[in-house]
């Protein structure tokens, strides 16, 4: 196969193995938060409301304490020791199959206290599984092309978790015109039954492609370290630091835009769920090109990853007051072009983060330093939701959206303004140490 966007077949085949892992991770990450309004009284009846629904988002924190336990786990023992390869075949296997058992739980009605236990155990189970995806994913696709186009490739990729979004938005939508009142004992569950198919599709191409070319060579020379975590803390924890800051901003923010817009949607927009899951679609579509443009920019304009990152979360800041009050109280139309717009600069702040967080490690670790850096981002950043609706009930939710979204938007700034460039001027891979 002749080469196309200056990458052979092969390099194709790995950048769209791990772009798949990146699709299941939305898929599977916004049925939850798609469905959050419609299982919190099957899973919490006895809270009340808000207190039901700040239960069930904390499934999106259980889930994201787990993450980072699996990147240091599977980035560790299999991912810098077996093969990036190895570990991402292992790892949406167990991540497909979890997000699909859901469907398969019984309601409080049905087992009492018991269904939230098993609703959290799985959520838990199957971020570990979902927390190697990312190392993994962006050493495999990184250590596969050549240095100038890693920022492009790295935005496709991180393009994968809002085309996941899109799929799934569809499919309730769908859903939810086909099972109406139904929904809410049947549709749900359908929903997540649907996760397993992104899964073997991932699963089928990652079994065809080859292991990553720079892991390869250190297999050949020895360079395979015993324990690549520890040396991970001992020589990068400066980097490492810096990168958590930017992920747990980052990821804060995305939990309380793209994993809010549906409760946001019906609660406040007063729009109904067949028509949510067309509008928040419509927000992601303006999302992927939104991590499009951020990879392009990057890889023919700009080139350093650090400064784009911090270029791009500056322009978000800007944006969050009128963008969030458009969202909040302009109507179908205004909600939508607020929602988009946030989306559009939001997603342009992912798209260097595969190039950067893979460059800023090394070889011998990076499977784990760029899988817990992202992922760890999650220990704190995966409450974000919780702490805006617990914050809400003193001073309202449009107040505490708008001001938690500015603080998490400021750690992402000062993140980048402490972290180190990567790129350098000859296009060399500096982690390539």
């Amino acid at each position: 196969m002749r080469a196309v966007a200056g990458l052979s077949g092969t390099q194709w085949r790995i950048v769209l193995a791990a772009w798949m892992g990146w699709l299941l991770d939305g898929y599977v990450s916004i049925a939850y938060a798609l469905a959050a309004s419609i299982i919190s009284p099957l899973f919490f009846p006895e809270l009340s409301p808000l207190a039901g629904l700040i239960a069930t988002y904390m499934g999106f924190a259980v889930n994201g304490v787990a993450r980072p336990l699996g990147s240091a786990l599977f980035g560790n023992y299999l991912g810098d020791r077996l093969g990036r390869r190895t570990m991402l075949v292992v790892t949406v296997m167990g991540f497909s199959i979890l997000g699909a058992s859901i469907s398969l739980l019984p309601t409080y009605a049905q087992a009492g206290l018991l269904a939230p236990i098993l609703l959290f155990a799985a959520l838990f189970a199957e971020g570990l599984f979902a927390g190697a995806e990312y190392g993994g994913g962006a050493a495999l696709s990184m250590e596969s092309v050549p240095p100038g186009r890693r920022g492009i490739v790295g935005s496709f990729v991180q393009s994968g978790f809002g085309t996941g979004y899109f799929v799934v938005a569809l499919a309730f939508s769908a859903l939810s015109v086909h099972f109406g009142p139904l929904m809410s004992t049947v549709g749900w569950r359908v929903l997540f039954a649907t996760s397993i198919v992104p899964g073997l599709v991932a699963l089928a191409m990652r079994y065809t492609v080859p292991e990553s070319p720079v892991f390869e060579d250190m297999r050949r020379a020895g360079q395979v370290e015993r324990v690549p975590l520890g040396r991970l803390i001992r020589e990068s924890w400066r980097d490492l630091s810096a990168a958590l800051m930017i992920t747990t901003g980052l990821l804060a923010v995305n939990g309380i835009t793209f994993s809010l817009y549906p409760t946001i949607l019906t609660r406040y927009a007063g729009v109904g769920e067949a028509e949510m899951g067309l509008m928040v679609a419509l927000v992601n579509l303006i999302s992927l090109v939104g991590v499009w443009s951020g990879g392009a920019v990057l890889s023919y304009v700009v080139w350093r990853r650090r400064l784009a990152i911090l270029a791009y979360a500056i322009a978000f800041a800007a944006i969050i007051y009128p963008t969030s009050m458009a969202v909040l109280s302009g109507g179908r139309v205004g909600a939508l072009a607020g929602a988009g717009a946030q989306a559009l600069i939001e997603a342009m702040i992912f798209a260097p983060l595969p190039a950067f967080l893979s460059e800023v490690f090394s070889k011998r670790y990076r499977a784990s330093g760029a899988g817990v850096a992202y992922n760890g981002g999650l220990i704190v950043g995966s409450f974000a939701i919780p702490i805006t609706l617990a914050i809400s009930g003193y001073i309202g939710f449009p107040a505490a959206w708008i001001l938690t979204m500015f603080a998490w938007t400021a750690l992402v700034i000062a993140g980048a303004v402490l972290s180190r460039e990567t790129w350098s001027s000859e296009g060399e891979d500096s982690a390539l140490r």
